[in-house]
């Protein structure tokens, strides 16, 4: 006999057990975006606290501002190690790489999707420019 879910009115909970709950793969895609989210608004949050536009912190790295545009958008998924290094060159931050264990179960379902609280991605590539 299927055990028997408890009814629930959170709507974070509803869109993860209609959208994600037993689908790792969409799991993984969610993570993938979030990544991708954090490292574009890490970037615009860095240049931004150092007063510069997009086509003045190109200039200081050799590049163009709609290389900048791009970096900064949450759906590129480009990010390279030495770009994220020019650019943390240019605004006096070091880059550095974290590897920490994957989260295997979803068992918090509101942490999985984003909800009761911001859960911090674990992708080793996030912590390039902390």
């Amino acid at each position: 006999m299927a055990k028997k879910r408890k009814p629930t009115t959170d709507a974070v909970e509803i869109l993860y057990r209609r959208y994600y709950q037993g689908k790792a793969g969409r799991l993984k895609k969610l993570e993938e975006a979030r990544a991708d989210d954090e490292i574009a608004r890490k970037i615009h949050d860095l240049r931004k606290t150092a007063g510069l536009t997009q086509t003045q912190l190109a200039k200081l790295i050799g590049t163009t501002a709609s290389v900048i545009c791009r970096l900064e958008d949450a759906d590129y998924e480009g990010h390279s190690l030495a770009m994220l290094r020019r650019i943390g060159g240019a605004l006096n931050q070091r880059v550095e790489i974290r590897f920490v264990p994957v989260r295997r179960s979803a068992s918090n379902t509101s942490e999985a999707v984003g909800g009761g609280g911001c859960v911090k991605n674990e992708n080793p590539v996030l912590a390039a420019l902390e």
